[in-house]
């Protein structure tokens, strides 16, 4: 790996297909307040949006636990494309922050229906086998399904790298998150995600002369 080749961007929308909860700190919780509020960006005006670490993470997992690596690092080919410190090997992947499309923030700023700006809350509780009765409630924020994200990727190509190959495993890694969950609480429902078909384009070529 000598030598950067080419950077290619991928992008897609990401449809919410059931209520999506990835979580902010919640140590300074207010009386009768959301006990599990979700992150949301204060440069857009309090919207939540989705980390790109957490998007990168989750497919990374996913990969791995489909390859059988048993532990982080595990795998050569996902190390190659999402990195490995312990190896001194740079992610050839970046995952932007995704955030709500326009015609989303639009739609839930002008509806009636929702518990707080752009999210709606939901209660979840525990159930005692041996009394058969629900305890500890509490209130779980959840972006309500049926919202739009802009997602994008790049890709980095080394000399050393077959194109088609990153793109690949890339592609596995989405399809695999839309069978598995997003955030927390899928076991619950949450987190069901859905990506519209990818726009490929590179956006830096680099001359195998030059």
């Amino acid at each position: 790996m000598k030598r950067l080749i080419s950077k290619i961007k991928v992008t897609a929308e990401l449809e919410l297909l059931t209520g999506l909860h990835i979580g902010e700190n919640s140590d300074n919780v207010e009386i009768g307040g959301i006990d599990s509020p979700v992150i949301k960006s204060p440069l857009y005006r309090g919207q939540p949006y989705i980390p790109g670490s957490s998007l990168k993470g989750k497919m990374r997992c996913l990969l791995e636990q489909m390859n059988g690596s048993s532990k982080v690092g595990g795998c050569d080919k996902i190390n190659n494309l999402f990195g490995y410190s312990l190896e001194n090997k740079p992610s050839k992947l970046i995952v932007r922050d995704a955030y709500m499309l326009e015609s989303s923030v639009k739609e839930l700023e002008n509806c009636d229906s929702l518990d707080m700006p752009y999210t709606e809350s939901k209660w979840e509780n525990t159930i005692d086998r041996v009394k058969g009765t629900a305890e500890h409630p509490r209130q779980i924020e959840r972006v309500p399904a049926g919202v739009w994200f802009h997602v994008e990727f790049i890709v980095n190509v080394w000399d050393d790298d077959k194109e088609e190959d990153l793109l690949g495993l890339l592609d596995e890694g989405i399809k695999a998150l839309e069978n598995d969950y997003l955030g927390g609480n899928g076991s619950r429902g949450y987190g069901q995600v859905k990506f519209s078909p990818r726009k490929i384009e590179p956006v830096f070529l680099k001359s195998k002369s030059n």
